[in-house]
């Protein structure tokens, strides 16, 4: 009966949320209220003076605002009390210690114009003993508390034993300490050789990355290895993820420490994703100087149902804005993410907006109505096959919906208007690219054209190459075909592709906005270019399978306007650096205004004929380095060649 009884306390404890901030603060408070009491008492008992009720109660209620006040201003309450730290231990050190030193300065000013006191001077140092260690006492028995709860009933089944390659303790707590988590952190693991070698922390081994790769059997040591958020060396990331999938041990990754501390959810575990494995350092970028360009801005995002604009309204959700606009065509997404964004957060003013940029009226419309501040275009077409079936949806999409958008932008004075180009408007070898590459010309030229009139919007364009987890993008396609059994199709074994994830490439974004001039065409360093095999292999790999015998991969071919090597920069030579070291300038040509406007509405009215042919013909003359590349528009290029050179 008993054990029955113990055993229900004590899950009940495991299964017990945190406890609130509120009642961290109240409890907190009552034991300042008790210590103050006993001190009043002790202090008053050893200068034999009578205690007066009303004395007592004010003077204690300033002690206790005075803690008050410091338990505010330290954040004392923000720290979980079953994961209480030595670090947290010092802080709430500090804190008490300011309070007390707070009531000394006032008890002094009382003394000196009242000849009246709080309690003797011996009073602060039991006061301060008092509190400090009620507070600690308190700590450490819901803590321990927990752990003997956890220990005992906690978790079901014995946990699997977990390498960390980190050396952080707090993170051990995190992972030991949460009873879901079938997890128990066995030791650690680092590439710093001479710290490694017979040490332990917090009573568990250190090994260095070389002793885990070389040993015979690491499952002995344990059942899955944590790469915990830290600036991990690419290379070795990559060998450990290839030994985990080797040795049939789960590769494990979480989420950062900061996301840790500010949240009230238990630390997560999951196994890692290929987005894991890009190879390259985290992306930082100055989120303060964004927030204060953003403050109390309005915000129209176009496209915004789609994978890159809806990253950017939920990044730009981050800062204090007044309202975000978002814009698009489909409904259903654009639905869907309205709902999400009115689900965590209920402070900036979301206002979805079914709206077709190609459509100029009624875009007139929205920027009247709502008069925005920043413009994100993200709004186009961009998959490469089916823009080489539909030449002049590229054109009235990705061309004219973008001169709509730059236009009112002018008329209607917006602050800043950044436009999301692609990697593919570089030389560009099919009509997508070709209408991006367009679209870059008139947004450059319009820029220029404006100069340096007082309140001209600042035009920006981003370019950056294929997102990882993008809507149609080769990951998702794998991660299908792998769940239904293979064949993974890669069109080519010799094609590589630069890769970004979605939030990355959406910070350099907001970070190229923010300190762009205007006119610029901002190249974003995507890192080494990926091959789509080794992309392929490692994800079959990833899913605990394997390659040839699990998953067959074939081989399929090139798709019309496709191409081997993308290319981020017309000349990489002559590239311009900026504050952001991920962030560069290409050096491209500049067109005059009105040289070529009259080029693209001819253009645009000969797509609104829906002549193919003729069109993509336009858009070569506009784009010269525009050939297409196994396209049944290459007999364009042919003919446009032999008008140059009839002898050919």
């Amino acid at each position: 009966m008993f054990d029955r009884l113990m055993a229900g306390f004590f899950l009940k404890i495991t299964s017990t949320p945190y406890i609130s901030r509120r009642m961290v603060v109240f409890i907190d408070l009552l034991i300042v209220f008790l210590a103050f009491t006993i001190t009043y008492y002790i202090c008053f008992a050893l200068i034999k003076a009578p205690v007066i009720a009303l004395s007592f109660f004010i003077k204690a209620t300033l002690c206790v605002l005075v803690h008050a006040l410091c338990f505010m201003v330290g954040k004392t309450f923000k720290n979980t009390l079953r994961h209480t730290s030595f670090k947290d231990i010092l802080h709430l050190s500090l804190v008490v210690i300011l309070a007390n030193i707070s009531l000394y300065g006032i008890n002094a000013i009382i003394d000196s114009r009242l000849n009246k006191f709080i309690f003797p001077n011996i009073g602060f140092l039991i006061n301060l003993a008092l509190v400090y260690g009620g507070i600690i006492f308190f700590r450490i028995c819901v803590r321990l508390l927990f752990e003997i709860a956890k220990a005992s009933y906690g978790r079901k089944g014995k946990a699997k034993k977990l390498l960390v390659y980190d050396t952080n303790v707090s993170l051990m707590d995190l992972i030991d300490n949460n009873p879901l988590l079938e997890f128990k952190v066995a030791g650690f693991i680092t590439a710093a050789v001479s710290n490694a070698k017979n040490k332990t922390i917090a009573g568990r081994p250190v090994y260095y990355i070389e002793d885990i790769l070389n040993h015979t059997n690491v499952s002995d040591l344990c059942d899955a290895i944590l790469i915990a958020p830290t600036e991990m060396n690419p290379d070795e990331k990559q060998i450990l993820a290839d030994y985990c999938i080797r040795c049939k041990i789960d590769l494990l990754s979480t989420t950062a420490w900061q996301e840790w501390n500010s949240s009230k959810e238990e630390i997560r575990l999951n196994k890692i994703n290929i987005e894991d494995l890009l190879g390259r350092p985290p992306i930082h970028i100055d989120s303060e100087s964004i927030g204060r360009q953003l403050d109390g801005k309005t915000v129209l995002v176009t496209g915004a149902a789609g994978s890159i604009g809806s990253e950017i309204v939920r990044q730009i959700s981050n800062y204090n804005l007044k309202s975000v606009i978002l814009l698009d065509i489909a409904e259903s997404p654009l639905h869907q993410l309205h709902i999400e964004l009115l689900e965590k957060n209920t402070q900036i003013n979301y206002v979805p907006v079914i709206c077709d940029t190609k459509h100029i009226h009624q875009l007139d419309r929205v920027y009247a109505q709502y008069k925005p501040d920043c413009v994100y275009h993200a709004a186009a077409y961009k998959h490469v096959p089916m823009m080489e079936i539909y030449p002049c949806e590229a054109v009235l999409t990705n061309i004219q919906g973008s001169m709509n958008a730059a236009d009112l932008a002018v008329k209607y004075g917006v602050e800043v208007f950044v436009m999301i180009s692609t990697d593919k408007a570089v030389n560009p070898t099919n009509v997508m690219g070709a209408s991006k590459r367009i679209m870059e010309i008139y947004i450059q030229s319009l820029s220029r054209k404006l100069g340096s009139e007082a309140k001209q919007t600042r035009f920006i364009i981003t370019r950056f190459g294929n997102v990882l987890g993008s809507n149609g993008s080769v990951v998702p396609l794998f991660k299908k075909q792998i769940q239904k059994g293979g064949p993974l199709t890669v069109t080519h074994p010799d094609i590589v592709r630069y890769f970004m994830t979605i939030p990355e490439a959406c910070r350099l974004v907001l970070e190229a906005g923010n300190f762009g001039q205007g006119g610029e065409v901002f190249v974003f360093d995507m890192g080494e270019p990926v091959k789509i095999i080794n992309l392929a292999q490692n994800m079959i790999r990833l899913s605990g399978l394997e390659v040839g015998k699990d998953i067959e991969i074939v081989y399929t071919q090139l798709r019309p306007g496709e191409k081997l090597y993308e290319e981020l920069y017309y000349n990489r030579e002559v590239t311009k650096l900026t504050a952001n070291k991920k962030i560069l300038i290409d050096s491209v040509r500049e067109y005059n205004y009105h040289d070529v406007v009259p080029q693209i509405l001819n253009l645009i009215e000969t797509a609104k004929l829906y002549d193919d042919t003729k069109t993509v013909r336009i858009m070569k003359q506009i784009v010269p380095e525009y050939i297409s590349q196994n396209s049944v528009y290459s007999k364009i290029d042919d003919d446009l060649k032999r008008m140059k050179n009839p002898d050919i």
